[in-house]
C-alpha cells in the first residue's frame, strides 16, 4: 500500500522565486527610479560545427553577450530624455560630429534582483555598456500614458557577482 504524502512533503516551502518587479538598476547619471523595465544579460556561445566522417561534432565558439533593452520613464524633472542624450554625447556630439573615447561613453552598470523584504539576492555587473539604439517614444493626444524611452544597450561582458 502506498504512503499518503502530507502537505509539507508536497509543497516545498524553502523555495522563493525571484519576481520580475523586484529589481533596480544603477546607471551613472540616470536615476534608478525612472528605469521601468530591463532585460537580464544574455549570452550566446555560437557553436562551431566540424564534420567527422558521417557525423557532426560541435564545440563552443566565441561567446557573445547579446544586447539588452531597457525602458525608462521620461519625467519632466529630471528629464529622462536629457539624461539619455548626455550619455550619447559622451560618444558622439551631433552638432560638431566629434566622437568620444570609449572610456568616456562606456559605463559599468549594476543590476540587482531583490528578495521579498527588499534585500539584494542577485547582482549582475555589465562591463563596457553603451547606448546602441535610443527611441524617445511618441506623443499621442488620444493617450494619457507616461512617455517612455526605449534603449538598446551593448556591452562587453557581464559578471554574476552573487
Amino acid at each position: 500500500m502506498a504512503d499518503i504524502l502530507t502537505d509539507e512533503e508536497i509543497f516545498f516551502k524553502d523555495w522563493e522565486p525571484k519576481l520580475q518587479n523586484r529589481f533596480f538598476m544603477y546607471i551613472d547619471d540616470i536615476p534608478s527610479y525612472i528605469i521601468k523595465a530591463s532585460d537580464r544579460p544574455k549570452l550566446q556561445q555560437n557553436p562551431v560545427v566540424f564534420d567527422h566522417i558521417n557525423v557532426e561534432r560541435k564545440i563552443k565558439g566565441k561567446s557573445r553577450w547579446q544586447d539588452i533593452s531597457i525602458t525608462l520613464y521620461d519625467p519632466i524633472v529630471p528629464s529622462g530624455a536629457q539624461a539619455v542624450i548626455e550619455w550619447i554625447r559622451l560618444g558622439h556630439e551631433s552638432v560638431t560630429g566629434r566622437n568620444g573615447y570609449s572610456d568616456q561613453y562606456k559605463k559599468r552598470l549594476q543590476f540587482h534582483s531583490l528578495g521579498p523584504v527588499g534585500d539584494k539576492v542577485e547582482e549582475w555587473t555589465l562591463i563596457g555598456a553603451f547606448i546602441n539604439n535610443a527611441d524617445w517614444g511618441n506623443m499621442d493626444w488620444a493617450n494619457d500614458a507616461a512617455v517612455e524611452i526605449q534603449l538598446t544597450l551593448s556591452y562587453d561582458y557581464a559578471i554574476l557577482e552573487y
